[in-house]
């Protein structure tokens, strides 16, 4: 069975949907899901597993992402992007380069931020863009995310400087939204913004370099084995024969080190352990002297399996 992971270079104009609906087709299986939207505007890394390799999606979701931005001063817009209507204008004309740096510098580190009302967060089982479209005006509520980078790179002045774009990279935590920092940015310097460009160009390990367009994927499908996979993204713990043979049937080892990580793995962040032949056996979560798995991965002729409680067995 096919499994693994395809860096995909996601076109404009494309809904993270439509490159999985499209994903099916190239790789004959309904089994292929995405970590983490980008916008139709986006363009840029998208994560897709496929079959057993979207077990490792969830540990993907939460990685920190890397994007390269226009954000576009003195023009706001309904959705804070390019593709809404604009519903504010104001010259920034007198904003200057510091004025830019120090807001700039007021969005970097940990900060709460109010979502777009128009993303794709659920309001009482509806997505906000949903409610935002039939009239309504939604609030969010501000959440902590954290922004590791924001540089600049160009400030640029169309339409005789009226207008202010700004080239940026910022890397983030998982559940920024590039165009709040954009609104939020204008907003602080009093003429409004919005983004009107976004590329995402790494998600945890995995970035641009890596990536393929859907009409190269479709000629030949690049595919990331799930070994390599969770090796790029997790602590890695190389087992014996016996202790492979042991998490093959669910049941847990002593503990040992892990490469990668000085802290104790979790269920939340697992370490991977891998057979001697290099294949991915399991995901392990430290439980004091010993390891249990989270998560048995089967070999390719079976199904991948949940792990089994933990059986008292001796061991070693």
């Amino acid at each position: 069975m096919l499994s693994g992971l395809v860096i995909v270079d996601k076109p404009q104009g494309w809904t993270s949907h439509d490159v999985v609906g499209r994903m099916r087709r190239i790789a004959g299986t309904r089994k292929v899901g995405h970590a983490g939207t980008l916008d139709p505007m986006a363009t840029g890394v998208l994560v897709l597993g496929i079959n057993k390799a979207t077990r490792l999606l969830t540990y993907i979701v939460g990685t920190s992402k890397t994007y390269t931005a226009t954000i576009r001063l003195g023009e706001s817009t309904i959705t804070d992007d390019a593709e809404g209507e604009i519903t504010h204008a104001r010259s920034a004309a007198a904003v200057t380069d510091d004025d830019v740096r120090s807001g700039v510098a007021a969005l970097t580190g940990e900060i709460q931020q109010v979502p777009s009302s128009v993303s794709a967060i659920k309001v009482n089982g509806e997505r906000a863009y949903a409610r935002v479209r039939s009239g309504e005006d939604v609030k969010l509520a501000a959440r902590p995310v954290t922004i590791h980078r924001f540089d600049i790179h160009e400030l640029r002045r169309p339409q005789e400087g009226a207008l202010l774009d700004v080239d940026v990279t910022v890397e983030c935590s998982s559940g920024t939204y590039i165009r709040a920092l954009a609104r939020d940015l204008g907003d602080a310097l009093g003429v409004g913004g919005h983004l009107t460009a976004l590329r995402r160009t790494q998600v945890g390990p995995y970035s641009l370099d890596q990536a393929h367009t859907l009409e190269e994927l479709a000629v030949e499908l690049d595919l990331l084995e799930m070994s390599q996979a969770a090796r790029a993204l997790m602590p890695n713990r190389e087992l014996s024969a016996d202790e492979t043979v042991e998490l093959s049937f669910g049941r847990r080892i002593p503990a040992g080190a892990a490469a990668g990580s000085p802290e104790a793995a979790t269920a939340e962040n697992p370490a991977a352990a891998f057979a001697p032949d290099g294949s991915l056996v399991a995901l392990l979560a430290d439980a004091g002297n010993y390891a249990k798995p989270v998560l048995v991965f089967a070999p390719d002729n079976e199904k991948p399996a949940a792990a089994k409680p933990a059986v008292d067995k001796p061991v070693g």
